[in-house]
């Protein structure tokens, strides 16, 4: 009997480290819906290379796609970003005529016959489909969310100088 009690213990121990080890990417973006409180590093004339309190409110718009309330000091905008999974990750890209702007083609315009993710490979994450089907090596992408340390980073590009909000999930 002590020897079947402890294989018992033995095989539910194991399958409690088994569970709790497992990496999962099912990231829900409503994760990522919230209030980031954080500062902005700038270069704006009234703060140049210094630091200001900033807050940025996120909201889930549509499906793939978020809006972002940035302010704080001078600064004070609304934009909206795609969103893309990417395991501890997700994710942001430009939407719309920003995204046409940015890297010189319209949003699908590498996508193969299947729609906007219909053609992704097992295993891929919703972020490798989008780069791989919609950039270039060297495009470069402005932020997104660490889902384990609930933050959101962001980098403006700006006339007067870079601008970068870092914050924290509230």
């Amino acid at each position: 009997m002590k020897t079947s009690k402890k294989i018992g213990l033995i095989a539910v121990s194991l399958l409690f480290v088994m569970a709790s080890c497992q990496k999962t990417d099912d990231f829900n973006v409503n994760n990522v819906e919230g209030r980031y409180v954080g500062t902005l590093t700038s270069g704006l004339k009234s703060a140049s290379g210094s630091t200001i309190d900033a807050t940025a409110d996120v909201a889930k718009t549509k499906n793939g796609e978020i809006e972002v309330h940035c302010y704080g000091g001078e600064m004070d905008t609304t934009f909206m970003l795609n969103y893309y999974e990417n395991h501890d990750s997700v994710m942001v890209c430009m939407t719309d005529s920003d995204f046409e702007h940015e890297y010189g083609h319209m949003m699908g315009a590498g996508h193969m016959s299947g729609g906007m993710m219909g053609d992704q490979v097992k295993g891929q994450t919703e972020w490798q489909h989008h780069m791989s089907d919609e950039h270039k090596n060297g495009d470069e992408h402005y932020g997104g969310f660490n889902m384990n340390s609930h933050t959101f980073g962001y980098n403006f590009r700006m006339a007067s100088g870079n601008v970068q909000f870092m914050g924290v999930k509230k």
